[in-house]
């Protein structure tokens, strides 16, 4: 097989993978893309992003209330 043999199928970037995964998270994403993600996509890497995207927002919403703690006092 040759790499532009057109029965592999076409992994998604990493940009693109949290891309998807914000937009779902938001509830904005594209009926185009999310099927585009279950065509190419795998599964473990969309749990894994969102794993972190949960995690990155904690502790932003952690950093915020520390500031806002800080500030009042």
């Amino acid at each position: 097989m040759t790499e532009t043999d057109s029965s592999e199928k076409p992994s998604l970037g990493l940009f693109s993978i949290f891309k998807s995964v914000l937009a779902a998270g938001f509830g904005v994403q594209k009926d185009e893309n999310r099927v585009n993600d279950f065509k190419h996509g795998k599964a473990i890497h969309f749990i894994v992003a969102g794993l972190i995207a949960t995690v990155m927002f904690l502790l932003a919403m952690w950093g915020l209330v520390q500031l806002v703690l800080m500030s009042a006092a």
